[in-house]
């Protein structure tokens, strides 16, 4: 199982969801790609459903829901997560890309779940606790830090 003291910390794949920016540790990402058809189950709020990827069914969560957005997904994009042997796919609305975000920094920023609600942390805890270590291993970015590291990266 993943724990938080061997959470990884390097580049991180920058996602936006809702209004939020988004920092996933690189190394729990398997890959990018279009959403692929849903199917609906009676579930907590953030699981949108089941989706077949590369032929198993994998859950897909509605990044969004975690953060409070009661409003509809409007999902572009599902990056999927390596969660030991298991998959979970997260729906955001964009990738932005990957980049090296300083220890330092990423030490200031706040985490990912910062704003969830107490029952969606412990609905997620109860039924994926390796999932809940790496969203606790993810962050918020401001977009005053997302303006500097946009900067950093633009072609010169």
């Amino acid at each position: 199982m993943l724990s938080p003291a061997t959470s990884p910390v390097g580049p991180s794949l920058l996602c936006r969801v809702r209004g939020w920016f988004c920092a996933l540790p690189l190394a729990y990402v398997q890959e990018t790609m279009r959403p692929m058809p849903i199917e609906s189950l009676t579930s907590p709020s953030f699981v949108q459903g089941l989706s077949i990827i590369r032929g198993v069914p994998t859950p897909v969560v509605d990044a969004g829901a975690l953060l409070g957005a009661t409003d509809a997904p409007r999902s572009t994009r599902l990056v999927l997560l390596r969660l030991d042997a298991r998959r979970v796919a997260l729906a955001v609305e964009d990738v932005l890309g990957v980049r090296t975000i300083p220890a330092a920094s990423l030490a200031e920023l706040p985490p990912l779940l910062r704003d969830a609600g107490h029952e969606v942390v412990s609905a997620l805890g109860a039924l994926d606790a390796e999932l809940l270590v790496v969203l606790h291993a993810s962050h918020l970015v401001p977009e005053s830090v997302w303006d500097t590291i946009s900067v950093q990266a633009a072609p010169r």
